[in-house]
């Protein structure tokens, strides 16, 4: 049996769905929520999942939008790719009050969304560039590859970071 492009799609972003859990989990769970020290823009956790989960639902308002005719506005109402870092920013500023807990359940529930989505698809759909008209000279792989698997590889890239750092915090001595 050959494996389609779709395939290797839905295989890889579990896997790496799933990698990138692992590395969260590798964090004793009273570390998880901290807060490393950096320039950058996600600091923790839960940062670089709700980026993730914004992503997810940003995708899923174009594929609605782009299945209904529309002409889905990209990537979100207000921004142009070019300042996609104020979009960025925006999410970021918006998601400072969910829990690490919340946004992984948030994550998980969008990730699966995603991917049934793929999943509606056959690998011609898929892979053929302009069979949709909301996908303008591009094809679906390209939205879906984006925002799961190839996102997940820079999501892991980041947690692997904060959980390296994290990990050589040393705990505050208990004081009874």
């Amino acid at each position: 049996m050959n494996t389609s492009e779709k395939d290797i799609l839905l295989i890889n972003s579990d896997h790496n769905f799933n990698r990138l859990l692992e590395i969260i989990e590798s964090v004793p769970s009273r570390k998880r929520g901290l807060s490393i020290e950096t320039p950058e823009r996600d600091k923790n956790f839960r940062d670089v999942v709700m980026h993730l989960y914004e992503w997810h639902a940003m995708l899923e308002r174009w594929y609605r939008e782009g299945m209904d005719g529309d002409s889905p506005f990209m990537p979100a109402p207000g921004y142009k790719w070019r300042n996609i870092g104020l979009l960025n920013m925006r999410t970021w500023e918006n998601y400072q009050d969910v829990t690490l807990n919340q946004a992984i359940k948030k994550l998980k529930l969008s990730h699966e969304r995603v991917m049934d989505l793929i999943r509606l698809h056959t690998n011609g759909e898929i892979m053929t560039k302009k069979h949709y008209k909301w996908t303008k000279t591009s094809n679906l792989y390209s939205y879906f590859a984006a925002n799961t698997s190839d996102h997940y590889i820079w999501a892991i890239k980041k947690c692997e970071v904060i959980a390296k750092s994290i990990k050589g915090v040393e705990e505050e001595p208990v004081v009874k």
